[in-house]
């Protein structure tokens, strides 16, 4: 056997955080394992990082391997693994160790949700693989199933729970009561949540993990500007109780489709029902569904967060790469063939929920169902359950307004002074946004008869998607819908 044939495969490792100390763990303590695996050794040759002292706490790492010249390792490796996150510096090594042959390993969704088009391609050209199964649904094997398994068949949409850190704290607020700020606090202090959660509890993580999912499923080129987004920070203890009432759980979503109309994806909290499997999808885990025309329903499921299931997922791509160069070939490449458009947000039809206080008078709620119609909108449905929220408890599961006598004599005159909350679900015939929802809210602030009064409110809808939130603004405060 040739000495090429047993030579190691170099593996260069960028950033040697949670992720990528742990993906060295795996390398180095299954050397022999892997190598067996491969049919050929494979050596960690380099770990490139800010600053040497950071490998400290990690006795496998070789101190004799650790530098801080970055572009050196991308360039005298045949695997690089690219995990020190961000998009600039983060593009311009993985583009370094392409130009000089190497295959690429990388868990940066945002890397690939603003770039990927353009790694993809520059990979091809230069005859060498680039793998991230880490960079969606960290441990779960997702995207490389939606690379191989289904590149004969025909996806249609995709939908699913890609966050961990907004999973669990949606999670404990529904199953401990808790607000939103309580919950962000405590997981931040058990490591579910970084010291800056914005990327999370915005939606921005989700939807650079939107616009992978949608490029490789359709084989089109969808970045992160074609995303929309909306997070789970204005999200309330009331709001979990009113779904929790309804038999729903409110999930943050990330939504892929492709139809007639275009491309979309969104990321958005959606109502779920507590019979669907995602309602049953706690803590950090995360699951997708994917629907193709042959296949039908598929869900993935699995753990989404954490350095040892995403290093798993790193390792496995690394080994992938390894068994191609020790067979002297490459994997499948990522055609985007197609070009296709971009679903304007007109295009986006969804049932969403809205919640009123209002006057307990007759002709009050059609009145409200007339507003809606003139402009537009139907009524699927209208609860008056007057439930308790946690933040609202009322009397009697009633919201009582004194008429007369002292302000905290909340039983004065019941009967004519009695306000009932309503939730109306309401489904979109045609869409809406914030400009007709401003008509349908001038017009029903104008009706005298209806005496509303606006529960301050950010419940909200689909069964599966809500895309625009606009609220509907009266006098005397705000009641927030979710809608097409």
């Amino acid at each position: 056997m040739a000495q090429e044939d047993v030579a190691p495969i170099r593996v260069g490792l960028l950033g040697a955080g949670t992720v990528g100390s742990q993906t060295a763990r795996l390398l180095v303590e299954q050397k022999d394992e892997l190598a067996a695996r491969i049919g050929r050794p494979i050596e960690l040759t380099g770990v490139a990082c800010l600053d040497p002292v950071e490998t400290d706490p990690f006795p496998w790492i070789d101190k004799a391997i650790v530098t801080t010249d970055t572009m050196s390792v991308a360039t005298n490796s045949d695997i690089v693994i690219e995990l020190i996150g961000g998009t600039g510096v983060a593009r311009k090594f993985v583009l370094a160790a392409i130009e000089s042959g190497a295959s690429v390993v990388t868990a940066n969704k945002a890397l690939l949700a603003k770039y990927g088009p353009e790694i993809y391609a520059a990979a091809e050209a230069k005859g060498v693989d680039i793998y991230f199964e880490a960079s969606v649904g960290g441990a779960i094997p997702f995207l490389k199933p939606l690379r191989e398994s289904l590149v004969g068949d025909k996806v249609t949409s995709m939908l699913g729970i890609v966050n961990g850190t907004t999973n669990y704290i949606l999670d404990e607020m529904t199953t401990k009561g808790l607000d939103f700020d309580d919950v962000l606090k405590d997981a931040q202090a058990k490591g579910y949540a970084e010291a800056d959660p914005t990327g999370d509890i915005e939606g921005y993580d989700a939807a650079n993990k939107a616009a992978i999912m949608a490029t490789l499923g359709f084989h089109t080129s969808v970045t992160i500007d074609d995303v929309s987004v909306e997070g789970i920070t204005k999200i309330t203890a009331d709001d979990i109780a009113a779904a929790t009432a309804e038999n729903k759980v409110i999930k943050l979503l990330a939504v892929v489709e492709n139809t007639d109309a275009g491309v979309s994806a969104r990321v958005y909290p959606a109502l779920i029902s507590n019979t669907h499997p995602l309602a049953s999808v706690h803590g950090s885990f995360n699951a997708v569904f994917v629907k193709a025309e042959a296949a039908d329903d598929l869900m993935f499921y699995g753990r989404g967060a954490g350095g040892a299931p995403t290093a798993s997922a790193v390792v496995g791509d690394v080994v992938t790469e390894a068994r191609h160069i020790a067979q002297g070939c490459t994997g499948p490449s990522i055609p985007l063939y197609k070009d296709l458009k971009k679903a304007p947000i007109e295009a986006s039809k969804a049932e969403f929920a809205v919640r009123f206080v209002i006057h307990d008078n007759p002709g009050v709620l059609a009145a409200i169902a007339a507003k809606f119609a003139d402009h537009g909108v139907s009524i699927n449905g209208v609860n008056q359950d007057l439930k308790p929220t946690l933040k609202d408890p009322g009397y009697d599961g009633e919201l009582q307004q004194p008429a007369s006598g002292h302000p905290h004599d909340r039983r004065a005159h019941p009967a004519r002074n009695r306000q009932g909350r309503v939730r109306a679900g309401l489904r979109v015939r045609r869409a809406v946004d914030p400009a007709r929802a401003e008509l349908i809210s001038d017009a029903i602030r104008a009706h005298d008869e209806i005496g509303m009064q606006a529960m301050p409110s950010r419940h909200h809808g689909p069964e599966y998607d809500a895309r625009v939130r606009f609220p509907l603004k009266f006098d005397s405060g705000t009641a927030t819908v979710y809608g097409a």
